[in-house]
């Protein structure tokens, strides 16, 4: 994945300039989704509630604690702030999280349906097959942490009926992950109305499978 940003400053303006990535890609639209990132410090920077992201500079951007304490901004934080804060208290590896909520993976979220690893660099990236984690209500603690408890091996996992989560060592690599999931998932939509999926080989997700835990460390 990639070493993460060291800077203050560093983190914040890849939080910034990802976050309008987002919405230029189409991976948000509106003030939908939301992104996050560890300082050095331990304290994280997010995205601001209800703010469209064409406007948002990088004083609008929130500073709060892993306890969720605001630290620096003017603004509230996401309300999706739990589900920033629990994969980050769980997993030391992971530095940015990223909510979107992407068109064709949404709609594997809404069927509760995983997204299959039938591509090799799926196994790669994103560590295999993205699983889909139990409804919980939006912006609850309980959201945060059944989110949580899927990252720990893999960089992407579906919210029921709700959408994305993607995670990286930095905002730019979670966003990669994200895009690489969204394409994924519409290939394998386009896939199915061809035929049945042809899975990759058993030999094939285990010689892959250990370089994503590489490139994550």
């Amino acid at each position: 994945m990639g070493k993460p940003l060291r800077s203050t400053p560093e983190i914040k303006e890849a939080v910034l300039r990802t976050a309008k990535d987002l919405l230029r890609t189409g991976l948000v639209e509106g003030t939908a989704g939301n992104l996050s990132a560890r300082l050095p410090d331990g304290n994280v920077v997010m995205t601001p509630s209800s703010l469209d992201y064409e406007e948002m500079q990088l004083q609008d951007l929130v500073v709060v604690d892993l306890d969720g304490n605001v630290l620096e901004g003017e603004r509230p934080p996401t309300t999706e702030k739990a589900l920033h804060l629990a994969c980050l208290r769980r997993h030391a590896d992971i530095h940015a999280v990223i909510h979107s909520h992407a068109m064709f993976a949404t709609m594997f979220a809404v069927t509760h349906r995983p997204i299959p690893c039938v591509i090799e660099e799926f196994d790669v990236f994103v560590g295999g097959e993205v699983p889909v984690a139990d409804y919980k209500l939006t912006g609850s603690d309980e959201l945060g942490e059944e989110v949580a408890r899927w990252v720990g091996d893999r960089g992407a996992v579906l919210m029921a009926n709700h959408g994305l989560i993607t995670v990286g060592t930095g905002p730019e690599n979670a966003m990669k992950v994200a895009q690489l999931v969204e394409r994924t998932a519409k290939i394998i939509w386009g896939a199915k109305m061809l035929g049945d999926l042809v899975p990759l080989p058993d030999s094939t997700l285990e010689r892959f499978a250990p370089i994503y835990k590489l490139l994550r460390s």
